[in-house]
């Protein structure tokens, strides 16, 4: 899976100040909140700071002027500003945590709402499993950096520099020895940074990939078993992990080298002080008390400092998390609304195709090619041809799916590019032969709606196509449960399904895409039966491969290699002896055994 395939690498024009600059509105409705949490966190690390100089003033007065009552009470004070930071600590932790899970909430729906916006040409190139990384994955990746690496980041400067400032006010010369290790460390990190955020970066990308690749083989994990595929499915998920691992496995090597690096820098800072403080604690220039302070201080000096370092990596993920979104928000991929909508009460005279071209690929390879045709209201056209020939592909156009590159669709005589999306596709009913059901009861797949819809609708529309069939033999009948993709039906019961969905929302044009190609001969019957009286006085496409499915429609398009290379009725393309004829007499020759007739 070549990873510079997907839209989402493109997100390299995106800076990350860019980036996180595009955050901050999500960030405004909260900005009380946050102040309240930075105010708290503030006098968190303050109170943090006290510690130390309680030890510090339990040893130099308490216990070297024998007073115990005096550390008694050192001892409580200390305990005492413990637990108040503890308390200050949970309060500011909790609402930073449900501060962030609202901020990626709004961008999840923000991400999902801009997706569903896409046009279908987009979901053509983005498999489901990168999508779901960028919704899921990255926004989670900045959830943590807000609530946690942002904070703590900010904890850790603040207390340094508190920390620092009291050293230096105790003992300035000890906080001189001190600080002579900070350009050691600044440059420590510096290049942890620049080594691991271009690792970080790509190991986002081929964590992604392998989210993809797991959707994709779980998706098709019947497939894979019935051709005995599953060695190279293996082969394909460990092809991914493998290259995730050989990245992450170096950045990794030096996050540890850096970690011991960095402990013992710690050490080392420790041993120093610890020599030259006694030194100086001999002389009087020193208390022990103070000496204490210090290496109590230098180790929370390092608590941020082992923070920055892990969290860097936290920040890196959300970098290149944020860059992805915002690369997805501004795909601008989608098919245009008009800017004043012509509205569309109803179908009243016909749909026209009026020269039309057009190409998935915008690079002159055309898929329709000067089709022009006309459906009058209330009739019943279809669609035939070989695979590929393009019947599907008109469909895909007259539901604006994709817009033509040249000449006109029309509705009523109106463009279909002037009128909303959702009021041109409110007309149709659609049965494809590629069938899928969501997780829910029977009722809610046909309805699509988990509540408030006409139950009797849906009843109505399932005994049409002869579904109450097998839905009556069902335990829980409209009640009952399906699975994913409605695994616990047969193909046919789901064609079913999906032709009562249709059928339920009562539209005026019905497009049927070989809407019988997964039924036996008897459902096949049945919905024939139920067709006819459906399709009496409403306008009807039917796109066929079994010919014996369109025999009564008004008219025939032949559809091939994007051409309409012949129309007329049944009876009238026989005579012809043309394509038509052929791809008839294909079909039939063999299983009546004897010549072909017309139909009557």
């Amino acid at each position: 899976m070549d990873s510079a395939y997907y839209e989402d690498e493109k997100h390299d024009g995106i800076s990350s100040r860019k980036a996180f600059g595009r955050l901050l509105p999500l960030l405004k409705p909260f900005k009380k909140w946050l102040a309240f949490c930075l105010l708290l966190l503030a006098v968190s690390k303050v109170i943090y700071l006290i510690g130390p100089n309680l030890i510090r003033r339990a040893i130099d007065v308490d216990i070297t002027g024998s007073d115990y009552n005096g550390l008694l009470l050192t001892v409580g004070f200390y305990v005492l500003i413990q637990a108040l930071f503890l308390i200050i600590n949970y309060i500011f932790r909790v609402r930073m945590e449900i501060i962030g899970q609202k901020i990626m909430t709004g961008l999840r729906k923000l991400l999902f709402d801009h997706i569903m916006r896409m046009s279908v040409s987009f979901f053509d190139r983005n498999p489901t499993g990168r999508l779901m990384a960028r919704v899921e994955s990255d926004t989670e990746a900045l959830r943590m950096m807000f609530t946690n690496t942002v904070v703590a980041m900010i904890g850790s400067v603040l207390l340094v520099f508190g920390m620092f400032f009291w050293m230096f006010i105790i003992s300035p010369r000890l906080a001189a020895v001190v600080a002579l290790f900070i350009p050691i460390l600044s440059v420590l990190i510096y290049v942890y940074h620049r080594y691991t955020t271009p690792k970080w970066l790509v190991i986002r990308k081929r964590m992604a990939d392998i989210t993809a690749t797991l959707t994709e083989l779980l998706q098709g994990m019947q497939i894979i078993q019935i051709f005995a595929r599953i060695k190279d499915a293996r082969r394909r998920l460990y092809d991914a992990n493998r290259r995730k691992y050989e990245t992450e496995i170096r950045a990794e090597l030096f996050v540890v080298l850096t970690f011991n690096i960095i402990f013992f820098t710690e050490t080392m800072i420790i041993a120093l002080v610890l020599y030259v403080g006694s030194q100086w604690a001999g002389v009087g220039q020193l208390t022990i008390g103070t000496l204490v302070m210090f290496i109590a201080y230098i180790r929370m000096f390092f608590e941020p400092v082992h923070m920055v370092a892990e969290e860097i990596a936290v920040v890196q993920k959300a970098v290149a998390g944020a860059k992805r979104i915002f690369s997805l928000l501004d795909t601008d991929e989608m098919v245009p609304e008009p800017v004043r909508p012509v509205v569309w009460p109803n179908l009243n005279e016909g749909i026209t195709f009026e020269k039309v071209w057009f190409s998935y690929t915008n690079d002159g390879n055309y898929a329709m090619k000067d089709i022009s045709f006309n459906i009058p209201k209330g009739k019943r056209y279809a669609l035939a041809g070989v695979t590929g020939g393009g019947k599907s592909t008109v469909i895909n156009l007259l539901l604006r799916f994709y817009d033509i590159q040249k000449g006109r669709i029309m509705v009523d005589g109106i463009d279909i590019r002037e009128i909303a999306k959702k009021d041109l596709r409110d007309k149709f009913g659609l049965v494809l032969q590629d069938i899928f059901l969501f997780p829910g009861n029977v009722a809610h797949n046909v309805s699509l709606s988990a509540n408030g819809f006409d139950r009797n609708k849906v009843i109505d529309a399932c005994r049409m196509v002869a579904a109450d069939n097998f839905i009556e033999r069902m335990p829980d009948q409209y009640e009952t449960e399906l699975s994913e993709r409605g695994g616990n039906l047969s193909r046919g019961e789901r064609q079913l399904l999906s032709f009562a969905r249709a059928l339920v929302f009562d539209p005026e044009i019905l497009i049927l895409d070989e809407a019988t190609s997964s039924v036996d001969p008897e459902t096949e019957r049945l919905i024939q039966e139920g067709m006819a009286t459906l399709m009496k006085g409403r306008t009807s496409i039917v796109i066929a491969h079994r010919l014996s499915t369109i025999l009564n429609v008004d008219k025939i398009l032949v559809v091939r290699e994007g051409e309409i290379i012949e129309r007329g009725t049944h009876n009238e393309l026989l005579d012809q002896g043309g394509y038509y004829s052929k791809l008839f007499k294909l079909q039939f020759a063999a299983a009546n055994g004897m010549e072909v007739r017309k139909a009557c």
